[in-house]
């Protein structure tokens, strides 16, 4: 067997201070609204046994031969109505959602390196876990913004994480946070943006919760997503004060020919439409961040959907975004789980106390 290939370690510096870093990752985007950026982002999005449970030997001829050739130049003309001058929307709504942690973090004492990454595309989750190594961070965080846990995505994450620690020599201390659909600080920011919304724009006759599909198999096979999705739509339907048949729970993004979790919300829409719901507020509570499937799916083709079918208004409420509630509950999730770990300002040893440590340390070896 080979030996192997460890990446090369900076020199170990004893009484160098040891930082903590959090790592908030989301799902990926191409890096522009074209076809061949596309096409190289669905390579590996679609490649990803996570995310397509169907042998190798005959999911690829698939992938490269018909839906890599076929699919992208669609797909790059709707990421192209959505794209903003300064880029991907998830990618900038992630980006912002990093920043604005750390900051809300540093206001709390809470002393550590937040940095971002795309499961697929870029920044990769390889890249970043090496410029916060680079950083000094011998203790990480991973924080898949994925509220509901599914194999098809935080499980993603953390393979790719557990691939980049196989290419270690000297490993961090590794936590990661599971999942967050039923915190309390998670569901207030989602009452938060609802609330927001109606505020701004008034309530409708009906909201509609639409999460992220997957394949009926998955839940056949253990994946407690399906089960996490109907908690988060009832606790959030609870806090809004609303009965049960005020909001309706959908899945949408279906893709390929297996069955997958219902009701649609292709199908929900029009089902809405026709029971007689003339104004309908579709919100996403799945996704953290705006992006293709909220801002083109729903705000776009779903409210066609729903118009066709005899809506009279139908709007998109917006992800959370950088809502300051929804920031707010990153910081508490975060505290949460660094417990243990000595990222408080005041547990930090200052530069002094450092040189005294590595004073005695030579002391001792010199006597020994």
């Amino acid at each position: 067997m080979a030996s192997p290939r460890f990446a090369p370690e900076p020199p170990h510096r004893h009484g160098q201070p040891e930082r903590t870093g959090v790592l908030v990752v989301n799902l990926g985007t191409p890096e522009s609204p074209t076809a061949p950026a596309v096409r190289r982002y669905l390579a590996e999005f679609l490649a990803d046994p996570r995310v397509v449970e169907i042998p190798r030997a005959l999911w690829l001829p698939i992938l490269h031969g018909i839906i890599l050739r076929t699919r992208p130049a669609k797909s790059a003309a709707k990421y192209a109505s959505i794209w903003r001058p300064e880029g991907s929307p998830l990618a900038v709504w992630t980006a912002r959602q990093a920043v604005m942690l750390q900051g809300y973090l540093g206001e709390r004492g809470v002393n550590v390196v937040v940095r971002h990454a795309m499961r697929y595309g870029q920044p990769a989750v390889a890249q970043e876990l090496d410029e916060l190594k680079r950083a000094g961070c011998t203790r990480i965080l991973v924080l898949p913004m994925y509220p509901q846990y599914s194999g098809t995505t935080t499980a993603s994450v953390m393979d790719a994480v557990h691939a980049w620690a196989l290419t270690q020599r000297h490993l961090p201390e590794l936590r990661w946070v599971k999942q967050h659909h039923d915190e309390p600080a998670y569901i207030e920011a989602l009452a938060q943006r609802v609330l927001d919304h109606w505020q701004r724009e008034g309530r409708g006759d009906h909201l509609l919760l639409s999460f992220h599909g997957v394949p009926q198999r998955t839940l056949e096979l253990g994946d407690p997503y399906h089960c996490q999705c109907l908690k988060t739509a009832r606790l959030l339907r609870e806090r809004l004060g609303l009965p049960p048949e005020a909001v309706s729970l959908s899945f949408q993004s279906r893709f390929g020919r297996a069955k997958w979790l219902e009701p649609s919300t292709d199908a929900t829409l029009k089902s809405l439409a026709k029971k007689g719901v003339k104004h309908l507020q579709v919100f996403c509570p799945g996704f953290s961040a705006d992006c293709l499937e909220t801002l083109e799916e729903i705000a776009m083709e779903g409210r066609q959907t729903f118009l066709a079918a005899g809506g009279q208004r139908c709007e998109a409420i917006a992800c959370l975004n950088d809502h300051p509630a929804w920031i707010r509950a990153l910081v508490d999730i975060t505290r949460r789980h660094l417990q243990g770990w000595p990222v408080e300002t005041a547990d930090l040893p200052r530069p002094a106390e450092l040189e005294a440590q590595r004073q005695r340390a030579l002391a001792a070896g010199a006597k020994n």
